[in-house]
């Protein structure tokens, strides 16, 4: 069987991370060999990138740098994790890829989603997700529940104010027109566990059509 690539996006405090474990293991219950990675990061170099990006000391980025880095984290992350991984048949379930560029810098920062989506697909040889699950939770929610965990990693965009957010999360809603036959829209307000099974209902519909 052929690897398949999907991404889950959201916004900040959308639960991803959480959901993405428990999907996982409910995929290997079913005999698929799943892989789970995050951007941006995933591997050495990305990780270092990473640092860098999302420094809370680092409030001086421009906005370009920012979408420059993350492209570099994300084509190193491809060829050296993503690809090798879907070339042996693995499913790659990947916390946030190019729509999260698409939304906050592109849109939310206004360099343009077309002109981020250029820089990307330099940096992606347009390997696309095959299916992207968009986490659907209001920014004022999502926020609320980053300030209720304690655990959370805080990072620079933990610092913008509910404009931005509110930003990133109508660019998410034009990007599902966008690109209507691969993102599919969850309802990130339930329960983790429900959220979860609407993620596994999705991910087996695709993979049963595919």
């Amino acid at each position: 069987m052929a690897g398949a690539f999907i991404t889950v996006e959201g916004g900040e405090g959308a639960g991803k991370s959480t959901v993405l474990s428990l999907l996982k293991k409910h995929l290997q219950e079913d005999g698929f060999e799943v892989l789970i990675t995050r951007e941006p990061g995933g591997i050495d170099i990305a990780e270092k990138i990473r640092e860098v990006i999302l420094n809370r000391d680092h409030t001086m980025m421009d906005a370009r740098t920012e979408a420059l880095l993350y492209a570099a984290a994300r084509r190193q992350h491809l060829v050296e994790k993503i690809l090798p991984a879907l070339e042996t048949g693995k499913i790659v379930l990947c916390d946030r890829f190019v729509d999260s560029s698409l939304a906050y810098q592109g849109y939310a920062r206004g360099l343009g989603i077309d002109e981020v989506f250029q820089i990307n697909k330099f940096a992606i040889s347009n390997h696309m997700p095959d299916l992207t699950l968009f986490f659907d939770i209001k920014p004022e929610f999502g926020l609320k529940r980053i300030a209720a965990n304690e655990n959370r990693e805080q990072n620079r965009l933990d610092l913008e104010n509910i404009d931005f957010h509110n930003q990133v999360y109508q660019a998410y809603q034009l990007l599902i027109e966008k690109f209507p036959q691969r993102i599919r829209k969850i309802n990130a307000n339930l329960s983790i566990i429900e959220v979860e099974e609407l993620a596994y209902k999705e991910v087996m519909k695709f993979l049963r059509d595919k």
